[in-house]
């Protein structure tokens, strides 16, 4: 499969460039991923655009697997083809790989001393705030958004109550109101093709 024509922003000069990316991308994923994978991506290296990242995130969590790895996948093959795709797997497990097994040692030694565990709730506590400030940024990219602003936050809205306070299984959140906003959007691109017909 052949890489796509280079879009208008920044992109990765090479295999080498992708894989060292996602090598430290990985190494900064201590729980808040997201927070990580968005500012590498759309404000550092500048390879995503805001609302470009919310689409490629959306899609990577509805795939079975871990989202970034899904997501280094997208990009690995959108940039340079299946090569592409296997560096920046790469390029995220192997030395987190190595990391995660020494760390595993480690703390088997610790695992029982209260200060040990007292940091690990510490970090969960950053690992959430993390996540919530750039679930915070990336509102303004919902502007763009084809089902449009208002309809964005009436499906947040209701997929935090029922996750959080109904405590409804993951799957059929997905299943049904993934597939109401997915049947909302391509009703929404049917219209504007429609008017921009008209036009």
């Amino acid at each position: 499969m052949s890489p796509l024509p280079a879009p208008s922003h920044p992109q990765p000069e090479s295999l080498r460039d992708l894989f060292m990316s996602f090598t430290l991308l990985a190494l900064q994923g201590f729980g808040g991923v997201l927070a990580v994978v968005q500012r590498e991506l759309v404000e550092k290296k500048q390879w995503l655009t805001r609302e470009e990242f919310v689409e490629d995130w959306a899609v990577a969590q509805i795939l079975p697997g871990p989202n970034v790895v899904n997501l280094s996948l997208m990009l690995g093959d959108r940039y340079f083809g299946l090569r592409g795709a296997l560096v920046a797997l790469a390029g995220m497990l192997t030395v987190p790989m190595l990391v995660v097994l020494a760390m595993a040692i480690v703390f088997a030694g610790i695992a029982d001393v209260p200060a040990a565990q007292g940091a690990l709730r510490g970090l969960g506590a950053v690992a959430a705030g993390l996540i919530t400030a750039t679930g915070l940024k990336l509102i303004a990219a919902l502007k763009e958004n084809v089902m449009g602003m208002r309809t964005c936050w009436v499906v947040a809205a209701l997929t935090f109550v029922a996750i959080a306070l109904l405590r409804v299984r993951l799957l059929w959140v997905l299943l049904i109101l993934g597939s109401l906003a997915s049947l909302w959007a391509w009703r929404q691109i049917g219209a504007l093709r429609t008017l921009e017909a008209q036009t």
